[in-house]
């Protein structure tokens, strides 16, 4: 029997042996409006993280400390925070995070595809002469401990493992779905089907990828380069890599994303793709419950990010029909709510709320000012809008819609290029 300090260092050791490179170059589209500045990595998410936060501190929590960042759209604000957040990382002990922008390593041409990503900076990767390549999308919210998954691919003798979680079959569409043996390997895999296989014994469901791979490192070499040669790929894990290896009867294995989450205890397993408005808003107000499914208050498995210096968050007045006050709502650094309401809602830092005005059910982002008399319900407001004195939005969704972006659910987006207002474009 495998002592517990021998096992413990056999985890250790993998995940020094580890290279994770992060896949943190999309736009977003579907975000609209919300990244026509920054890539969707970037958004601002939770009142003081971005979205990428999330992905490297399951890194760092792993104990996984060696980690490449490509990046490749509108990426000045991602690569300033990275800089600014994570250079507590110790070269001297081999721990670094890399900023791999697109850089026509080995020809002149930008990123094609999710693999391409990863063979353009293969002399990158070489150079840390990893045992294990860790995949993994930057644009995700969730809490994972890749350790279990690492060990898992380990103990299978795996030619490449994929991270699976199970989602609804209508929402099969946006995923890569697979089939399963009885002993995790995978029998079959379809980027995006239009009649997915379901779970067997469980109709509305699916097994769809996070997008999260490990691969043996010779393994992905050969592989990324059989990839580059074929004329006929788009040179995407999903809609090439694994297809091929599946077919070709590699040994590649799936493990549920249950089985390597980090949750509440009794809860579910979180992951969330804030890659819609509505989404996206979701995501956000699901932190202002009472027990969200999210637990950011976990000292065990921190979520780490670049914080301001900022005065805490402040409430002023206290008259019958001036108060400062906000109920069910988390409020940032630097606020300061001034005879207003606020109610279900998410502050970012530096946010100030005028007097006589309303806030319901909407996400503010850094640096917003809302003048006096303003309602605002439903609405997701961009940094460094400066919302005019006597604004209604929220209320009449057909006028909303003639300024603003308005998604299917109702939610409303607000940008300064809606106000007209002209910014810094450094998001």
């Amino acid at each position: 029997m495998v002592s517990s300090e021998r096992r413990l260092h056999d985890v250790s050791s993998m995940a020094k042996n580890t290279y994770a490179m992060v896949l943190a170059g999309g736009r977003g589209t579907r975000l609209h409006q919300l990244t026509d500045w920054r890539a969707k990595p970037a958004v601002p998410f939770g009142g003081k993280f971005r979205i990428i936060d999330f992905v490297l501190s399951n890194c760092v929590n792993s104990g996984i400390r060696r980690i490449g960042v490509a990046t490749q759209y509108k990426s000045h604000s991602l690569i300033q925070h990275i800089q600014r957040g994570w250079s507590f990382l110790n070269g001297q002990f081999g721990e670094f995070i890399d900023v791999l922008p697109a850089q026509q390593r080995i020809e002149e041409m930008w990123y094609r595809g999710t693999a391409d990503a990863v063979f353009q900076n293969l002399d990158i990767v070489r150079e840390s002469a990893p045992d294990y390549v860790l995949i993994l999308a930057g644009d995700h919210v969730y809490k994972m401990d890749y350790v279990k998954l690492l060990a898992s691919h380990v103990e299978k003798q795996a030619d490449m493992t994929v991270a699976c979680i199970e989602v609804p079959i209508a929402d099969a569409g946006g995923f890569g779905v697979m089939s399963v043996d009885q002993e995790s390997r995978v029998v079959e895999f379809n980027e995006k089907p239009a009649h997915p296989t379901a779970i067997p014994g469980d109709p509305d469901r699916v097994l769809a990828s996070m997008g999260i791979y490990i691969f043996n490192t010779r393994f992905l070499y050969e592989q990324l380069v059989r990839d580059t040669d074929n004329p006929h790929s788009s040179h995407d894990f999903g809609k090439d890599i694994i297809p091929h290896l599946v077919s070709s009867h590699y040994r590649v294995f799936a493990q549920n994303f249950k089985d390597s989450c980090v949750k509440l205890d009794g809860g579910v397993p979180y992951w969330r793709d804030v890659g819609t408005v509505d989404a996206y808003w979701e995501a956000n107000m699901e932190l202002a419950k009472v027990t969200p499914d999210l637990n950011m208050y976990d000292q065990e498995w921190p979520i780490w990010t670049y914080q301001e210096q900022l005065p805490p968050a402040k409430f002023v007045f206290d008259d019958d029909d001036r108060r400062g006050m906000a109920v069910d709502s988390l409020v940032s650094g630097g606020c300061i709510i001034s005879g207003s309401y606020v109610r279900r809602s998410l502050l970012f830092s530096n946010v100030t709320v005028h007097s006589y005005s309303n806030v319901e059910d909407s996400v503010l982002l850094p640096n917003v000012k809302v003048a006096r008399n303003v309602t605002l319900k439903r609405v997701v407001v961009d940094k460094n809008c400066v919302i005019p004195e006597g604004l209604t939005v929220g209320v009449n969704r057909e006028e909303d819609a003639k300024h603003f972006f308005v998604s299917d659910n109702g939610i409303t987006l607000i940008t300064p290029d809606m106000l007209g207002q002209e910014v810094h474009r450094m998001r």
